[in-house]
């Protein structure tokens, strides 16, 4: 090793101490990678699968928590339901719900739509569609349910037609004997056109159906339901026992919470306690909920696959230290230092994790916005994502290098040359 005297000695004798220059070392890196290109192709796939997957990773969820936002406020967001808990009495059936809910909700600022509903299951109700109640087909276990519904109730899920309409305030008031029926609820009774006037049959019962409903927006559980009106309900079967009633209310966007707190007290001012309300979640926390289950997996692999390139990187590199061990010595020969040495192997594995954290970057970009265009949906990449992303290739490659470049730089001349 020089000592200061030695290397005074050759500034006195105008000899310069060796060394490198980076435009050189940059040189050596590239010629280096390029030199075999299908190795240093293979080698970089680890990290290109790592960097793409942590890209695609964070750019998917933060794109995937776009769109829970966007169908949070279509549906969960404007949607309010209020429970009738009744007074604590057991076997109290009182409906705490007065008759002109609908119009008492609906008369909020920010309500579209709102109405109760409950399972009339205490009759155990038998559905046919002909006057013979044992006909074959009828009976309460073949999956049909009656509900009772009030008009705004019927809104407030907004269903679209298959045909006929709904029944609406009139027919509330007057306790029509009408019905609606989901989709399922006609398929099993047969019901598909109301040109007839066909109607329903429950326990006996006639009930006019005056329409079919496709699907609804809310509660698509009830599609196999037969609806009625809530007046009629009471008169025929009595006030809800076991499930109680409750209300669901469509909102405007940005309305629900404030609705949430107004509606105990517009339903019953004297008596709010008599109502249990159901806000929207925070969809914010639902976003963070999806977002940490996806990161916490993906982001395990792509940390498997980085450490994979990594080892890639570290294998590639020690094998070219012993490839090109004559080549080491000849340059120690010339007066390279073991630092120089160094310096040339990390920056060759540097420049493989550079390349594949580039590549692994586009790939992942690419995904994300083939994702997004193939859902229709709005990309969301992050900037604190993409651009450290080639950033932690050269990392991983700066990190694999260490050890083939420190076995280089111990390399004795007399010992390279020799082999």
């Amino acid at each position: 090793m020089p000592t200061p005297d030695s290397r005074r000695g050759r500034r006195a004798r105008g000899i310069e101490p060796s060394g490198i220059r980076r435009r050189d070392l940059a040189a050596e890196a590239l010629a280096g990678v390029l030199q075999r290109p299908a190795r240093s192709v293979l080698t970089m796939l680890g990290t290109v699968l790592g960097i793409g997957a942590f890209v695609a990773v964070l750019g998917l969820t933060a794109t995937a928590g776009g769109q829970i936002d966007k169908r949070f406020d279509e549906l969960s967001a404007t949607q309010v339901t209020v429970a009738d808990v009744g007074t604590g009495v057991p076997d109290d059936p009182t409906l705490s719900f007065p008759a002109d809910a609908d119009q008492r909700i609906g008369a909020l600022n920010g309500v579209v739509a709102g109405g109760v509903f409950w399972p009339i299951d205490q009759a155990r109700p038998r559905f046919a569609a002909t006057p013979d109640a044992d006909a074959p087909g009828a009976g309460y276990g073949d999956g049909i349910r009656l509900y009772a519904a009030s008009p705004g109730a019927l809104a407030a899920m907004e269903p679209t037609l298959r045909t006929g309409r709904t029944y609406d305030r009139f027919a509330e008031s007057r306790r029509e004997r009408v019905a609606v029926l989901g989709p399922g609820a006609a398929r099993k009774l047969g019901i598909t056109r109301l040109d007839g006037n066909p109607a329903v049959f429950v326990n006996g019962s006639p009930y006019t159906v005056v329409g079919i409903i496709a699907d609804t927006r809310r509660m698509p559980e009830l599609l196999s339901s037969v609806f009625i009106p809530a007046a009629t309900a009471v008169q025929g079967f009595g006030e809800p026992v076991g499930p109680r009633a409750s209300m669901i209310v469509h909102t405007r966007i940005g309305a629900a919470r404030l609705i949430a707190r107004q509606a105990p007290v517009a339903l019953r001012p004297d008596g709010p306690q008599l109502f249990s309300v159901t806000p929207p979640p925070d969809p914010r926390d639902l976003r963070e909920d999806v977002g940490r289950a996806l990161d916490s997996l993906f982001l395990l692999l792509a940390s498997v696959s980085l450490v994979i390139g990594a080892v890639g990187i570290a294998n590639t590199t020690l094998v070219a230290v012993l490839e090109r061990t004559p080549e080491i010595g000849l340059r120690r020969t010339l007066g390279a230092r073991p630092r120089h040495i160094a310096l040339q192997f990390l920056a060759e594995s540097t420049a493989l994790g550079t390349l594949g954290g580039l590549i692994g970057t586009s790939c992942g970009v690419a995904v994300v916005l083939a994702t997004a265009v193939g859902n229709d949906w709005t990309a969301i990449l992050e900037p604190w994502v993409v651009v450290p992303a080639p950033l932690i290739g050269s990392a991983v490659g700066l990190v694999a290098g260490l050890y083939p470049a420190l076995r280089a730089a111990r390399i004795e001349p007399a010992d390279a040359l020799r082999r």
